[in-house]
């Protein structure tokens, strides 16, 4: 394959890539928590022959590298519910939750009770407490989620939200539409953190602006297949005007 193919490849690869990334943001508009992710390229310059004696000499080639696509922890708007067992976090505290896979890490505050009087998220995962799960019985009401992390009953205290942070919370890899896992052990947050009860964090993705990239990213990725179009085109007329020389 000829170098303004693979070039031309290399760069649809990297689009087809963030127009996932773009398509993921966008389906989670409206997800309580959810935090948009970015897609993030680099070049790479393909070496040249060290030998000069071709003519002409080799050019650079210029390809697109994948550097991943990083988490935009930015607080998304707030907005007030009145449910008393909704939380909304701040900065970047994590709630944690049990799951099949063991610990996980999710900033979606819109918690509940199920059947077995655990308190869950709206997916059923077990919300942790400090001191485990926490659980209600038959005959408790007046549930509801203090200013501090405490969870409460008209029977008193269950529990206190536990909350954490991470060193390097851009390394967070995500399982599922909210859920994280951490390559590192995260760490206690700071003695009188407070988050905002009855109140859920809206998801940070800016719907104008992912609208407008995938526009831009559509346009972009036509073009390319476009280029690559004219540079097959090219070869094969050139191919059979010299098939026709040699005739």
């Amino acid at each position: 394959m000829e170098n303004a193919s693979l070039i031309g490849l290399s760069r649809q690869v990297a689009l087809s890539r963030e127009l996932d990334v773009i398509a993921n943001n966008m389906a989670n508009v409206g997800t309580s928590g959810f935090k948009a992710r970015s897609a993030r390229f680099s070049e790479f310059v393909m070496p040249k022959a060290k030998a000069e004696a071709f003519k002409p000499a080799d050019q650079a080639l210029s390809y697109v590298i994948d550097k991943g696509t990083p988490l935009d922890l930015s607080q998304g708007a707030t907005e007030f519910t009145g449910n008393p067992l909704d939380v909304a976090l701040k900065g970047d505290n994590f709630l944690v939750v049990q799951t099949a896979g063991g610990e996980r890490y999710t900033r979606a505050g819109s918690l509940t009770i199920n059947r077995q009087g655990q308190l869950v998220t709206q997916s059923g995962q077990t919300v942790m407490g400090e001191a485990g799960p926490i659980t209600f019985g038959n005959t408790e009401f007046d549930m509801r989620i203090a200013a501090d992390g405490t969870v409460t009953s008209d029977q008193g205290t269950r529990g206190k939200l536990r909350q954490v942070r991470f060193a390097n919370p851009t390394a967070l890899v995500s399982e599922g539409t909210n859920l994280f896992s951490s390559p590192t052990p995260p760490q206690a947050v700071p003695a009188g953190t407070r988050l905002e009860p009855g109140s859920i964090e809206r998801s940070n993705v800016k719907a104008v602006t992912e609208l407008t990239r995938l526009m831009e990213v559509q346009r972009a990725y036509q073009n390319v297949a476009n280029m690559i179009s004219r540079s097959d085109d090219l070869r094969s007329k050139a191919i059979s005007r010299l098939a026709d020389q040699q005739a």
